[in-house]
């Protein structure tokens, strides 16, 4: 099996985490034909090889990137316009994936960017609330309903394979938190380092985004 297919039929395999709360809807893309469809183009375009992989984990996809298209931090415009995987979705720009693909840019593109990096989250399935994108850790009881299940979805993911000797936490707060103390109790990874949040830098940074771009290059050519 190729990297590409352990990542499909990871992505299949989800369900949603039990335990939470009624009010709280599940992005799952991977139940939809047409998102189902463009991730698998994308995957076995990039993914399609046995190499090892250094993962990136964000927080978990909103409705507009990841949790419509089934690829991480990846909204239909750049699915369609950085990747050439023409698609159908719904085509609203989102601030995250717009500050990914200009990182990717200047990494080299996307054939360089996916062939050494792999990007996840730490709930591959995303949350609303009201209408409004949810994060994992704004859920009551959220460390009792998402230890047991982020942890099953990482030891899952390393088997693609992805290295062990270091992992990035997109984001530098709550995600990060958690990836330590998972990472302190289960000895998942050597080592997590942190790049920031791309929603953050790009509501509250933006005129320093090029100091941004720049340090992902750093961190992630330092890995």
């Amino acid at each position: 099996m190729t990297v590409a297919d352990k990542i499909l039929s990871f992505y299949q395999s989800l369900t949603p985490p039990p335990g939470l709360p009624p009010e709280v809807v599940v992005l799952n893309p991977y139940k939809d034909e047409q998102a189902m469809e463009a991730s698998t183009l994308f995957y076995r375009k990039y993914y399609d090889d046995q190499q090892e992989r250094i993962v990136l984990f964000g927080i978990n996809p909103g409705r507009f990137g990841g949790g419509l298209t089934g690829v991480p931090f990846t909204d239909p415009i750049h699915l369609e316009e950085s990747c050439g995987i023409k698609n159908e979705l719904d085509k609203r720009p989102e601030l995250s994936s717009k500050f990914i693909y200009e990182v990717i840019a200047a990494y080299g593109g996307p054939d360089l960017f996916y062939q050494k990096l792999y990007l996840s989250a730490v709930s591959p399935l995303g949350f609303v609330r009201d209408g409004r994108n949810l994060n994992y850790y704004d859920i009551a009881d959220w460390p009792s309903i998402f230890e047991q299940y982020a942890l099953e979805c990482i030891q899952q993911q390393l088997a693609l394979p992805l290295s062990r000797k270091v992992a990035f936490s997109i984001g530098q707060g709550e995600n990060l938190k958690f990836l330590n103390v998972l990472n302190d109790k289960y000895h998942l990874f050597d080592e997590i380092l942190t790049v920031p949040h791309p929603r953050w830098v790009m509501q509250y940074r933006l005129k320093r985004k090029v100091e941004f771009v720049n340090q992902y290059l750093e961190r992630l050519s330092k890995a």
